[in-house]
């Protein structure tokens, strides 16, 4: 990988990690659609895409710094009694949203590896993507998603939570589930794609953690590592940007958010397995 495939990759990854078009699936159907040469399954691919996630964390956490603010002053009983109560519920319910993908992650952390070196997978697993983006604005279409971010339960948020397991196979989008799974839970657009950037931080984070010490220990290349510091920085500038963008887009269009996203991904599952099956 070259320093002009790791810097596309890298705003790539910014702009579908936000939006619900999976970032996974891109970065790994992209470089084998475009025969970029690329060893999807070389020790440092995987590294080299948690170091992108975690660009796009940052930018995540920036973005919502007065969230996680208010949820870490009432941690620590700062403010009135109401304030402290609030803060706190939000904070149990991004655990609660957090624990299956930590609990399913762990399970199945070897069988999910393999299908990062696995285009023709991702490629399909976009067309999927596509279906439930569109499977759920038709249900929520049917029902009512009025519903604003404050209402939400602990049973909402474990919801949510199970739809962001999917985002475990790449080319299912994680925001894009857990847009959904609020969705069909009631919550509008804009609370439920705000709920998602949050919950994201810590799975991100965590994700971080555990791979990025691989950067250091498996004799990566020199390079390797300047390189993914430097994606990382462009992977969150354009994070930033995106979710700047989205929390706006959600907001105004209400009623058939979803939609837009769904046909690209059905579009680009199609073609992209075409090219990989008939290459």
């Amino acid at each position: 990988m070259d320093m002009i495939q790791a810097l596309i990759i890298a705003i790539l990854q910014g702009a579908t990690e936000l939006f619900p078009v999976s970032s996974l699936g891109h970065a790994v159907v992209l470089p084998a659609v475009l025969h970029w040469g690329i060893n999807q399954r070389s020790p440092e691919f995987l590294p080299f895409l948690v170091m992108l996630h975690f660009g796009t964390g940052t930018a995540l956490l920036t973005y919502f710094w007065r969230d996680w603010w208010a949820i870490a002053t009432g941690l620590l009983g700062i403010g009135d009694a109401h304030r402290v109560s609030e803060s706190r519920r939000v904070f149990m319910l991004v655990v609660i949203a957090t624990i299956p993908a930590v609990i399913v992650g762990f399970l199945l952390e070897k069988f999910v590896r393999g299908l990062f070196g696995a285009p023709v997978i991702a490629a399909s697993f976009l067309i999927v993507n596509g279906l439930l983006l569109l499977f759920g604005e038709r249900l929520r279409g049917r029902g009512t998603a009025d519903r604003h971010l404050s209402t939400l339960t602990r049973m909402d948020a474990f919801t949510i939570g199970c739809w962001q397991c999917t985002a475990l196979f790449p080319g299912i989008s994680r925001s894009g589930a857990t847009i959904v799974g609020g969705l069909l839970r009631g919550i509008n657009h804009e609370g439920s794609a705000h709920f998602s950037f949050l919950i994201a931080t810590p799975i991100i984070f965590g994700a971080t953690v555990l791979e990025v010490p691989k950067l250091m220990h498996e004799h990566v290349p020199q390079g390797i590592l300047l390189m993914s510091a430097i994606a990382a920085v462009v992977a969150g500038i354009t994070a930033f940007l995106s979710t700047a963008f989205l929390m706006r887009y959600f907001r105004q269009h209400d009623s058939w958010a979803l939609n837009p996203f769904a046909y690209y991904c059905l579009l680009a599952g199609v073609i992209s397995l075409g090219v990989l099956v008939l290459a």
